[in-house]
């Protein structure tokens, strides 16, 4: 027990370490357990030839994606201007609250000003490698994301083969149990995926709807956003959050500014606490408990990719180790089956 502890450690400690590679290939393997179905929908009940139903499921994510990016984009930018001319008209009126609440005059704030643009030029070599830094998190960005899509793309073409190929690997009498825990695996993601994708859009029409009753602009684009933040553990919620309530803040004012903060504060508590541990454990037949802890543990050893993906490696290895254990597999064909 203890050298297996160990090489699971070892295990655990070489993923984080080339998680340049593994967080990608993760997220193909997420991916494909949302477009398998749809692919095999298009070849058997639709009859598309299979070359063209996997370029319809790859395609489909990235315009989806793109038109979703492109409609908030084009909105933001149409409103542009009057966001400018909101927060000038914001600055004056945190202006005019600091000269009378807090006595500082033009001076003084002016002052201040120049303090602050001092300290950054003082602290302006520190700042570039932190630039720096966060064009090469960008282009890092990127090649993940081609390495997604390149990953998923092969898993929908040959995904049978590779795990065929896989289970192979391993010593014969090893075979059946491995494939039927893959098996059983391969069908919990694919129900956390759905679950995932309908938290999501819980948060979407919660956050947008609030801020639609409350005649905060741009309720398409912070639904967009937020549907999108789901998918990012902590930083997408706080993010998408943030913009709800900055918008509320320059158009609204700042009592509107509250109650958008008391929404969003709201959704994301029913989100963690209700659907998070309930809808996700019982999709994934984990213990909402193990869901939390999952989710700490992942987001202490990977940060915020550790987080995503706590839950659905933990529901993934709780279902195979409970397809070994149970002996289904020794019923199930030799040959892997899985996407």
């Amino acid at each position: 027990m203890v050298i297996i502890v160990i090489a699971l450690a070892l295990l655990v400690v070489a993923l984080v370490e080339v998680r340049a590679i593994v967080i990608p290939v993760l997220v193909a393997i997420v991916l494909s357990a949302l477009l398998v179905p749809f692919r095999d929908f298009l070849t058997r009940r639709l009859r598309f030839p299979r070359w063209a139903a996997i370029a319809t499921a790859e395609l489909g994510v990235i315009v989806a994606v793109a038109l979703l990016l492109y409609l908030v984009v084009t909105q933001v930018t149409a409103g542009f201007g009057g966001i400018r001319d909101r927060a000038l008209d914001a600055l004056d009126s945190l202006s005019s609250w600091l000269a009378t609440s807090l006595h500082l005059g033009g001076g003084q704030l002016a002052e201040i000003v120049d303090q602050l643009w001092r300290a950054l030029q003082d602290n302006a070599g520190s700042i570039l490698p932190s630039v720096l830094s966060a064009g090469s998190t960008i282009g890092h960005i990127v090649v993940g994301v081609l390495l997604a899509l390149f990953t998923t793309l092969f898993i929908l073409i040959d995904g049978k083969r590779i795990w065929a190929w896989i289970v192979r690997l391993f010593p014969r009498r090893a075979r059946p149990a491995l494939d039927g825990a893959g098996r059983s695996g391969w069908g919990t993601l694919q129900s956390f995926v759905k679950v995932q994708i309908l938290v999501a859009l819980i948060d979407a029409v919660g956050i947008a709807g609030g801020a639609a009753l409350l005649g905060v602009p741009f309720a398409i684009p912070i639904g967009v956003l937020v549907f999108l933040g789901s998918f990012i553990p902590v930083v997408g919620a706080i993010a998408t959050g943030a913009f709800a309530v900055a918008i509320a803040l320059i158009y609204n004012g700042w009592v509107i500014a509250v109650v958008m903060l008391a929404v969003v504060l709201l959704v994301q508590q029913f989100e963690g606490h209700v659907l998070q541990p309930l809808i996700m454990g019982s999709a994934v037949k984990v213990h909402p408990l193990a869901v939390v802890l999952a989710v700490a543990a992942g987001s202490m050893l990977a940060g915020i990719p550790g987080a995503f993906f706590a839950v659905p490696v933990v529901a993934v290895l709780n279902s195979a180790i409970s397809a070994i254990a149970s002996g289904r597999w020794r019923t199930a064909p030799e040959e892997g089956t899985v996407a």
